[in-house]
């Protein structure tokens, strides 16, 4: 890239992240109310609605309320406003509001101080409320809940020993929101805070209806909805709620119609040329090494080694079986390519949440290859590979068993279990997010996580945990666990300390930069700057995607400086709304780090979209592949694997 032309970026991109007036932050609106008229509703039942300036407010003519209902009917929708409900007010919004001989039928959302959640109602044909009964249990990384009678006969089995019913997630799923976190003892950076309902106050709401499923988030948190059964209601249009005896606001009043699929026309950079490695979903993740020692570099994806240098020829290690991205999860979300048994010949590390199993090379044999369970036992869900001790062979970084941990190969095991070494206190983990570089410059390397990093000491100390460094590296919203994917450290500005660059949430929104400074005493703090947040913020060039679950640093134009890579990870918890914009473009974007005095911190980072159908899966590998100076990336996906192989451009 020419200076002249990346000047021109700089110009016209700014890192900063604002909030953008009338925008949701999870999705964008196909329509978003802005008027000061009522055309397109009609009122029902006993209130007064008035419209100003983009808001709707309905005061109640009597404690049983009243409806402004919109003349327009939808199925699977999503509807998000700012509400706030004065003391004395009822509110709710009511979703396929069905007609019915006696009046209406439908899903209605309670907003209320302590009743948020989802019931089935009836209206008669004055608006008045029948009846109220709560949506029974469903939801989770489903998108089809079970029927109430599959879901008594789960039940069922469960209590007899039966295992569990249709929708349970399958063996090496994650275990659920919230995985990590604050425990006894320690003191974490990161807050989790109430995501509860705020009377008189400005209360964001984001409802989804999708396929036979209510997820209402409040204030960025799940709270409550259920199954739709079927006779509840099934098409109808958007109504609003007032009762009681004081108003109620609603402003930036928005939908998304989520029977509609939008799928980008495929764009690739033209500073890659891509090669589609397998059609299939097989994994997570993406190693590489010269497997078979014939002097190329061989692409680790999934079951298959990918031998180079035209990677066209693949032979399975394990036995390979294709998985549903809808329904299923790979086992195999992180890889590693290492010598780890000590015999010259690569081997490869696979792990996923709890488990993880070592594949021993066969040293060139046509067969698949012995391995060994849980060499690094109870992984999170990220792990990443760097030399921590300076022995000049690489480690394994993860969360295990409530604390931060690093694994070294026994010479007098080749095969298994790893030695383990506690860097942390307990109550460290985390299952996303996880770093190594050396943050305070003494040459040694250190590790980090969502929460902070912990100072690896001096060769020689007594053995013990690290010391520990509190700091927010990741955030909580109540939607998805705190931390991103690899996290990387390296001097972003040029003031000779390492910052670190990281996404916030993985499977939420979110990328920043952490900018490292030092007081007159030498002491570390550190200066976050978003780079990307979501939907309703300004975003380094107008970027905006979710799910950056997978992620890595590595210098892509060959200026010296690293640049960070990531990518969404589409379907991350199953084809279900339980995350934000799961069916959005799976992008993968190199973001360049450009150093500019007058930006915040003197750097910012410039979006290069690499390509929009593929994404990432848990990991990001950037290496050279072909021996040609530049930098290509490889990623493993729902939709199968990938290489993207650099193409050499002036500075």
């Amino acid at each position: 890239m020419s200076r002249r032309m990346l000047a021109g970026i700089v110009a016209l991109v700014t890192a900063l992240v604002v909030p953008v007036a009338g925008k949701r932050p999870s999705f964008v609106p196909d329509w978003t109310f802005s008027g000061s008229a009522l055309t397109g509703w009609h009122v029902m039942g006993q209130a007064k609605w008035t419209a100003s300036n983009g808001e709707l407010v309905g005061t109640p003519t009597a404690p049983e309320g009243g409806w402004l209902v919109l003349d327009k009917s939808f199925q699977d929708i999503q509807v998000g406003a700012d509400v706030r409900c004065a003391a004395g007010c009822k509110t709710g919004v009511l979703l396929r509001a069905e007609k019915t001989a006696t009046g209406m039928k439908g899903i209605y959302v309670s907003l209320a101080d302590g009743d948020v959640g989802g019931y089935a109602v009836t209206l008669d044909a004055s608006g008045k409320e029948l009846t109220r009964e709560r949506l029974r249990a469903g939801g989770g990384m489903i998108r089809f809940a079970p029927s109430a009678a599959e879901a008594a006969a789960a039940a069922a089995a469960r209590a007899g020993g039966g295992g569990a019913g249709r929708g349970a997630p399958p063996a090496g799923a994650p275990a659920g929101r919230g995985r990590g976190g604050p425990a006894s003892g320690v003191t974490l950076p990161i807050v989790r805070g109430s995501n509860a309902w705020r009377p008189g106050e400005w209360n964001d709401v984001d409802l989804i209806a999708d396929a036979n499923i209510l997820r209402p988030i409040i204030n960025t948190g799940l709270s409550g909805g259920g199954a739709i059964d079927e006779e509840l209601g099934t098409f109808g249009p958007i109504a609003l709620y007032v009762g009681g005896t004081a108003e109620v606001r609603f402003r930036d009043v928005s939908y998304r119609d989520l029977g509609v699929k939008r799928f980008a026309k495929e764009t690739l950079s033209p500073s890659f040329r891509m090669q589609k490695l397998t059609p299939y979903y097989y994994s997570f993740s993406a190693a590489a090494a010269d497997m078979d020692r014939d002097g190329n570099i061989d692409i680790v994806s999934g079951p298959f080694i990918f031998y180079g240098p035209d990677f066209t020829r693949a032979r399975e290690f394990y036995a390979a079986q294709a998985f549903n991205p809808s329904i299923d999860f790979s086992p195999n979300w992180v890889a590693f390519a290492s010598d780890f048994t000590g015999d010259g010949w690569p081997d490869v590390l696979v792990s996923s949440t709890g488990n993880s199993r070592l594949y021993v090379n066969p040293k060139g044999e046509a067969r698949r290859w012995d391995s060994y369970a849980n060499p690094i036992p109870g992984a999170s869900e990220i792990v990443v590979m760097k030399d921590i001790d300076g022995d000049g062979k690489p480690e394994l970084v993860f969360g295990s068993q409530g604390a931060v941990k690093y694994a070294t190969p026994d010479p007098a095991h080749p095969n298994g279990p790893f030695t383990l070494v506690q860097v942390s206190e307990a109550g460290t983990y985390a299952a996303h997010g996880v770093g190594a570089g050396d943050i305070n410059g003494d040459g040694r390397v250190d590790i980090l996580n969502p929460y902070g990093w912990w100072e690896q000491p001096a060769k020689g100390a007594a053995p013990g945990l690290w010391t520990y460094h509190p700091q927010a590296f990741g955030r909580w919203t109540g939607r998805g666990s705190e931390g991103g994917a690899e996290m990387a450290v390296y001097d972003v500005n040029g003031d000779g300390f390492n910052d670190v660059v990281t996404s916030l949430q993985a499977h939420v929104f979110g990328l920043a930069w952490f900018e490292q400074k030092r007081d007159a005493a030498g002491a570390i703090s550190f200066v976050q700057h978003m780079i990307s947040d979501d939907y309703s913020t300004k975003n380094a060039g107008d970027v905006t995607f979710s799910e950056p679950h997978g992620s890595t640093s590595a210098d892509m134009n060959g200026d010296g400086i690293p640049d960070f890579i990531v990518g969404k990870r589409f379907f991350s918890h199953h084809e279900s709304f339980l995350d934000p914009d799961p069916y959005g473009p799976p992008v993968l974007y190199v973001y360049r780090t450009v150093r500019n005095p007058k930006a915040p911190g003197g750097a910012e980072f410039i979006p290069e979209l690499v390509h929009n159908q593929s994404g990432a899966g848990s990991q990001v590998l950037a290496v050279d592949l072909n021996k040609d100076s530049v930098m290509d990336l490889v990623t493993s996906t729902t939709s199968g694997a990938y290489a993207f192989f650099g193409v050499k451009r002036g500075k």
